[in-house]
């Protein structure tokens, strides 16, 4: 066991929650923040996260602080686990606060809402260069983390030290990391496999069946991996848990919220109403806008995020979408 270390989670959605007991569960000392109180008031009062998490009994070293700067206070690291349209404001508000020199991290499988632009640029912009950071990310649903159940994870690092920093927090016998020292590709995997998720819940929510699913995971892998070459990120790494692993996991699971979107579309709900009942960020949407622009600008031919843009922005129906990719010329499968 390492040295007991001072965390500060920022957000207590679902994952946001998990992170923080499981941090707090390896006997760490982790304060939990969130803007809503009354999630606080309510965590506090019944030892558990019944509005994200419900079921699951948090540690009760856990420390919820209604005050961020209290949290703050001799932290070694901060945390922020929230949707990432709100990331460069969270950001604000902590180097208000930290201690200048506290490690940073995030767990936020997205990109800034405003110019499209991965988070750990935000977090270079706003804290210099050489502030110690790390990402997070991988093929991870909050509820089997917090459950205990076996996961494995990446950690993306500035440097190897932090790195590792960053895995004294989070490994133990039921949850595994790796280390990487590519932030941009593991951001690149986390942020735009949420596309190829929503088109895999529309195929099945067309009832296409499994073959056209694993159509869309495979041909989707290709055109992550063609972006992500253009975007700098390592081929290897989008091979690895916070690239495909984590495509597989989304594509095919209901616990996911950019599944579970397309699913709504393509039986026929629309954007506005699937997106309510969800009731979560379904960080695929701002994605999808992202990856389209991108593409454009940079020539890398993406079919799917154009349909899957077009159905969002209601200028095709899923249906027809599916049948515009179908009708497509035959060419080699490795040509672009």
């Amino acid at each position: 066991m390492t040295n007991t270390q001072n965390i500060a989670v920022v957000g207590a959605g679902s994952f946001g929650t998990a992170l923080a007991h499981h941090i707090a569960s390896n006997r760490h000392r982790v304060s939990l923040w969130a803007r809503d109180t009354s999630l606080l008031d309510a965590i506090r009062a019944e030892g558990e996260n019944k509005k994200y998490l419900p079921g699951v009994s948090l540690a009760n070293t856990l420390v919820c602080c209604e005050d961020l700067s209290q949290a703050l206070v001799d932290t070694d690291h901060v945390l922020v686990a929230i949707p990432s349209q709100y990331f460069g404001e969270c950001l604000d508000l902590i180097k208000r606060d930290a201690p200048v020199d506290c490690g940073l991290l995030w767990a936020c499988k997205g990109l800034e809402a405003t110019s499209g632009r991965l988070l750990s640029d935000v977090v270079e912009d706003k804290f210099g260069a050489e502030r110690r950071r790390a990402v997070i990310s991988g093929p991870t649903f909050a509820k089997e983390l917090a459950c205990g159940l076996p996961t494995a994870i990446t950690v993306a690092a500035n440097t190897k030290n932090y790195a590792e920093s960053v895995v004294s927090l989070l490994h133990s016998d039921r949850f595994r990391t790796y280390i990487s020292d590519d932030i941009r590709g593991v951001q690149i995997g986390g942020a735009f496999k949420n596309i190829y998720a929503i088109a895999a819940g529309i195929s099945d929510g067309l009832n296409f069946g499994a073959n056209a699913r694993v159509a869309v995971i495979t041909r989707g892998l290709a055109e992550l991996m063609r972006l992500g070459e253009t975007l700098g990120a390592s081929a290897e790494t989008l091979m690895g848990l916070s690239g495909v692993g984590d495509l597989i996991l989304t594509c095919t699971d209901d616990q996911s919220r950019n599944r579970r979107f397309g699913l709504a579309l393509g039986q026929g709900q629309t954007v506005e109403l699937a997106l309510k009942e969800i009731g979560q960020s379904v960080e695929g949407v701002i994605a999808t806008e992202v990856a389209f622009q991108l593409a454009r600008r940079k020539g890398v031919n993406m079919p799917i995020v154009e349909q899957v843009y077009r159905v969002i922005n209601g200028q095709t129906s899923p249906a027809s979408a599916v049948s515009a990719l179908l009708g497509r010329p035959s060419r080699s499968e490795h040509a672009e």
